[in-house]
């Protein structure tokens, strides 16, 4: 696989080498990528200069900022699930291979 990828002008691998080109190599590897050794050094590159920026990110004093797990308030827009009967079972139920009643009978998978 070819890397079509300019060079940027990040800290250089001297400055900071946390990911060396071997665990690259690993990690493509892993991937099922194929690097060629050029290849593996942008990439070597880039995961350093990821890792540069977590660590500003940490140096960031955070005690005052309130957990959240989206960026904008949501609410949920669903209805509440409520069992019903529903109306047309029969035509749910023509395409099961196996059937007991109104429900689909599947074989026993759990032992006991």
């Amino acid at each position: 696989m070819k890397s079509k990828r300019k060079d940027y002008r990040g800290p250089s691998l001297k400055e900071s080498q946390r990911i060396t080109e071997k665990e690259v190599q690993h990690i493509a590897r892993l991937a099922r990528l194929r690097l060629e050794d050029s290849e593996a050094l942008l990439y070597q590159k880039d995961f350093n200069a990821i890792l540069g920026h977590f660590e500003t990110l940490q140096e960031l004093d955070t005690e005052k900022v309130e957990p959240m797990s989206h960026i904008l308030e949501t609410k949920n827009v669903w209805r509440e699930d409520e069992p019903d009967k529903s109306k047309n079972t029969e035509a749910l139920l023509s395409n099961a291979p196996d059937r007991k009643i109104d429900y689909f009978k599947v074989p026993k998978i759990l032992e006991g």
